[in-house]
């Protein structure tokens, strides 16, 4: 008998469903309980998983090792570069000035608030995780200039950028769901803005306020370097440096958002050369690389700062992050695990049975498939490929109906990320709460996020199907 054989049975939904569950909760225990570390918890958890739900032998360390590779594609090279501009803004007083001219702007009690616009525009073009690290030492050094809670400032930042990367095109999420849905992605954008800012307010701007006078989280030292590194590399670098450090990455970006957009529409050549090199420098790691290597000289060579102490300083932000990449890997690896083990398609196809309004299935289907395994991405898809083909070509669904339906499955797909989710861990490792702080806060805020951007876009659906 092969290695496939031995563990190739074929599981329902209901023991899938309890595996899961089982799995979760044995995950916490391992990590709340009985302190086993992070890292080591997710391994052992996934592969026990893996085990349990039949995945083939032979297939088990490919599954354990691509999730685990797959998300380490997408997050380390975002951290790891953006970890290194935020260590030399921290170091150099960078942050400082743009503190400064923030609170001098808006005033101390506006700049929490500042902090969520400043995160609603780089959340634009820029995805959650890249944009998060790089407002971070600008988070870090507001909290402590003004003191109290780190969640106050940190909490509504980290929502802006998550609400924008799951409601508004050009993030890949509403961009693959308007292409199965054959949604307009013009109209996508608007109201995906429509649903997304007033879901920040409640969920980021008025629940942050909650839960940063709740839990009294301590300002992380994550990126602000030694002592020593912060005397010897300090210049006290001009507002317009720090701004353009920080726009740089926006614009880029943006950038490769516009000719995609252009391309798309026949405007310009796809396949033209100058468009394939352009659209190459405005990728994330590649604008990212740009900026850091923008940041070594501005604030360290053109300074006349030594360049062993330049490479010092930007080697010094990697070692932190180490443990928050890896975590943030074996979070990937436990989600791909379930994925491979069929649970989502299996509650999917379960929920798909039931006969509720379209648009209020496919929330549900996207939720319990995103609480089930843990990606958004994927959650939003599956919702979306499943119904397909009761929107396409149906003609008693006008285009708002489509783009509502597009907003709904989006906020369905972001709902409750817990354990199961890579974003989850690089919540809880940069704002240094432990799991069951980031289940309290994090976790209950997406699910926020999840309900109301649901509701608006309900109401979007209802308003456009009344005319």
């Amino acid at each position: 008998m092969t290695d496939e054989l031995v563990m190739n049975w074929t599981l329902g939904t209901p023991a899938l469903l309890s595996i899961a569950v089982g799995a979760i909760l044995l995950l916490l225990l391992f990590i709340i309980k009985w302190r086993i570390h992070a890292f080591v918890a997710l391994v052992v958890i996934s592969l026990l998983t893996a085990v349990a739900t039949g995945i083939p032998v032979a297939s088990v360390i490919p599954t354990l090792t691509g999730g685990f590779g797959g998300t380490l594609a997408s997050v380390a090279l975002l951290v790891g570069l953006g970890a290194m501009l935020g260590r030399m803004l921290e170091t150099s007083g960078g942050a400082e000035v743009l503190t400064n001219a923030l609170i001098g702007k808006f005033g101390e009690k506006r700049a929490p608030l500042a902090l969520s616009i400043a995160s609603l525009l780089f959340g634009f073009p820029i995805f959650f995780d890249a944009g998060l690290v790089v407002m971070l030492p600008i988070i870090f050094t507001v909290a402590r200039r003004l003191g109290g809670s780190f969640l106050g400032y940190a909490f509504p930042a980290a929502t802006a950028f998550s609400v924008m990367h799951i409601f508004v095109p050009p993030h890949p999420g509403p961009v693959a769901a308007s292409g199965l849905l054959e949604a307009n992605v013009g109209l996508v954008l608007l109201l995906g803005l429509v649903v997304a800012l007033p879901t920040w307010y409640f969920a980021g701007h008025l629940y942050g306020k909650y839960v940063g006078r709740k839990f009294n989280i301590a300002i992380p030292d994550i990126l602000a370097g030694t002592k020593q590194e912060q005397h010897d590399f300090a210049s006290t670098p001009k507002l317009g440096t720090v701004v353009t450090l920080l726009l740089l990455p926006l614009v880029l970006i943006f950038m490769n958002t516009g000719l995609n957009t252009l391309a798309s529409a026949g405007i310009v050549d796809k396949g033209a050369q100058w468009v394939q090199i352009l659209r190459l420098v405005g990728e994330t790691p590649i604008a990212l690389l740009i900026t850091v290597l923008l940041g070594m000289y501005l604030l360290g060579y053109k300074q006349n700062k030594d360049k062993t102490l330049v490479e010092t300083v930007v080697d010094s932000a990697l070692g932190p992050v180490c443990s928050i990449i890896l975590i943030t890997g074996a979070g990937g690896m436990f989600g791909a695990v379930l994925r491979a083990s069929g649970i989502g398609d299996a509650v999917a196809d379960s929920l798909d049975a039931l006969g509720l309004p379209i648009i209020v299935a496919g929330f549900i289907i996207a939720a319990v498939v995103r609480v089930a395994q843990g990606s958004a991405t994927v959650a939003l898809t599956t919702a979306a490929a499943i119904i397909q083909p009761v929107v396409v070509g149906n003609a008693d669904l006008n285009q708002i109906e489509v783009v509502a339906i597009v907003l709904a499955l989006a906020a369905g797909s972001v709902f409750a990320g817990h354990v199961n989710d890579s974003g989850f861990w690089l919540v809880s490792r940069f704002f240094g709460m432990d799991v069951k702080t980031t289940l309290k806060v994090w976790t209950v805020g997406q699910a926020l996020v999840g309900v109301i951007g649901f509701a608006i876009a309900y109401l979007i659906y209802a308003v456009a199907a009344a005319f």
